[in-house]
């Protein structure tokens, strides 16, 4: 077990925006180390979304993760010799990082050519309160609101 608590690295703001968030989100994206393939999918797609929507494709990102991002949860925890989902809120850095790998996860799922045009389209679903990534906060909610008499085994 660890002595104390391990330090969060500072991660550098993206060179397009200068946001960290967009840098978080890449390297959730990145795979095999591929950074530069990561930030080109994700421009990519940003300039779709402004193409297709007519309106700021980092703005209609932003907007889209926070619909996708969850507030309550479950989570399983041995009450007796039972095992029981115990609704808890989330966190804003687990809320973010449930959003990003949702988005990216239903995005890679959904027909099109490339990763950017998949990524858009999932983000301006994500943005309107549509697509597979939003229904999965939504079962998120419902399961959440299912199991509400054992909030009070919280830890």
């Amino acid at each position: 077990m660890r002595k104390t608590r391990a330090k969060k690295k500072p991660l550098l703001p993206d060179p397009k925006f200068g946001d960290q968030m967009v840098t978080r989100f890449v390297n959730t994206l990145m795979e095999s180390g591929k950074k530069t393939v990561a930030f080109k999918i994700f421009y990519d797609a940003i300039d779709k979304i402004a193409d297709q929507t007519k309106e700021d494709g980092y703005e209609t990102w932003k907007k889209a993760l926070e619909n996708v991002g969850p507030s309550v949860e479950v989570r399983s925890r041995r009450v007796g010799g039972a095992t029981c989902q115990i609704p808890t809120e989330v966190r804003r850095t687990r809320r973010m990082y449930l959003a990003m790998t949702w988005l990216i996860r239903y995005a890679g799922d959904r027909s099109g050519k490339t990763m950017a045009d998949k990524l858009a389209a999932e983000t301006i679903a994500a943005s309107k309160g549509e697509g597979a990534a939003y229904k999965k906060k939504e079962d998120t909610h419902k399961m959440a609101e299912a199991n509400k008499a054992f909030a009070h085994y919280k830890a």
